[in-house]
């Protein structure tokens, strides 16, 4: 029989802010010193977590002793000030669960000093679901105070946006092109894929869900899909001729991200092929582009979108080790962009 959740634990998760040491991973650092908005991603998730535990309800606690997994299913994140490679930052966690509801809800910021002075580096929301899990045994009854969290699957509904209807894929077959000797995935020609993209500035991506991306045994988790979000840019510049390498090259240029979100809408498992697909929907005055990211597995023959989301990037100019400017984009790039190359 499992423990009861004590009044304090759950005065201590909807009632009391945190705030919890955070130093920036080695890894994050890919170009100079700056940390790249993954990992600025990953702090705020680190300071979810640290939350729990503070109130003794660790991910570990929660999965080992209730059967329940801590799912982050929205993440939406401003990057305010740059942050830094070996830099520690102060993280605030405040909650704000409504007193009905299924998720748990948390902001975060990240603070630091800047210039002398305590700064707001990032700011981010968070939603969190509680997956109940029986893979392994018997599923025990969610504790008083948790249960209304509990789920037996992940996904979040539109909550007044509308999302658009997954394309018809009647006659459409998918390829096995994610087979081991291929490699892990495509962009090349693919049918599904195809209708994805078909009359939008999109491009796509077919790719292998691997473990490393997973968590409680079976699914893909926010982590992993921040590192898809990443990677499909990457892959996207790079089609389009201004691939990362070529603008540091030739220019010094590095994307910079300011903003990105991601909303977990059904449940991606271990192993499943995922077509995801970035469409820019907006060049803003030749300083900053924002994409639509958006997720897909086929089952039983139709797609199953399993994530949704959005990322803004600009380009900033490497000065020096220490210091980048934001840059507008020339026509090259702007072209680029905007499917016009």
């Amino acid at each position: 029989m499992s423990t009861p959740v004590t009044e304090g634990a759950l005065k201590a998760l909807f009632a009391a802010e945190s705030s919890t040491p955070l130093r920036t991973r080695f890894e994050g650092s890919n170009i100079g010193t700056w940390i790249g908005f993954k990992h600025i991603n990953y702090l705020i998730e680190e300071a979810v977590l640290a939350h729990l535990s503070q109130a003794g309800l660790s991910s570990r606690t929660l999965y080992g002793e209730y059967g329940l997994g801590v799912d982050l299913v929205d993440l939406d994140t401003r990057i305010l000030h740059a942050l830094y490679l070996d830099e520690t930052v102060v993280a605030r966690v405040v909650p704000t669960t409504p007193e009905t509801g299924s998720l748990l809800t948390f902001t975060v910021s990240l603070n630091g000093e800047r210039d002398g002075r305590t700064t707001k580096l990032a700011a981010g929301r968070v939603k969190v679901a509680l997956r109940t899990d029986s893979s392994v045994e018997k599923a025990v009854e969610a504790p008083e105070g948790l249960a209304r969290f509990a789920t037996s699957r992940l996904g979040i509904p539109a909550s007044g946006r509308e999302l658009p209807a997954p394309p018809e894929l009647s006659g459409v077959l998918p390829a096995r092109n994610t087979e081991l000797a291929d490699g892990r995935g495509t962009t090349g020609p693919d049918p599904v894929l195809a209708v994805l993209t078909e009359g939008r500035n999109a491009f796509g991506w077919k790719w292998r869900i691997p473990y490393p991306y997973c968590h409680f045994t079976e699914r893909l988790q926010m982590s992993g899909y921040l590192r898809q979000m990443e990677e499909v840019v990457d892959l996207f510049l790079a089609d389009r001729g201004i691939s990362v390498k070529t603008m540091l090259d030739e220019r010094r240029w590095i994307p910079a991200c300011p903003y990105s979100h991601i909303r977990i809408l059904d449940e991606a498992l271990m192993e499943e092929d995922l077509y995801t697909v970035l469409t820019v929907e907006d060049v803003f005055k030749d300083f900053t582009y924002t994409s639509r990211f958006d997720c897909y597995v086929v089952r039983d023959g139709r797609l199953v979108q399993t994530a949704t989301g959005k990322v803004t990037h600009g380009y900033a100019k490497i000065e020096n080790r220490r210091d980048w400017n934001l840059v507008t984009f020339d026509e090259r790039v702007s072209k680029a962009l905007k499917g016009e190359g």
